[in-house]
């Protein structure tokens, strides 16, 4: 399918729900997060920004849309 049949493109990018592999508390992260973020519970690291889609140390619960 041609990009320019599409109406409306879907964006690469998307909230995700991840469960902290310490504690298991779950918190709400941007894919592409431009900042460290620490879980709010145990201080431990969740995500780290690379400079695109950052990498996730916890599990995926489910994708927010």
């Amino acid at each position: 399918m041609k990009k320019e049949r599409i109406l409306i493109p879907k964006p690469r990018s998307a909230y995700l729900l991840i469960k902290c592999s310490n504690c298991g508390n779950e918190q709400a992260v941007f894919s592409s997060s431009t900042v460290d973020i620490k879980c709010k519970i145990c201080d431990s690291l969740i995500s780290q920004r690379t400079g695109g889609k950052a990498k996730i140390f916890g599990t995926i619960i489910k994708r927010l849309d």
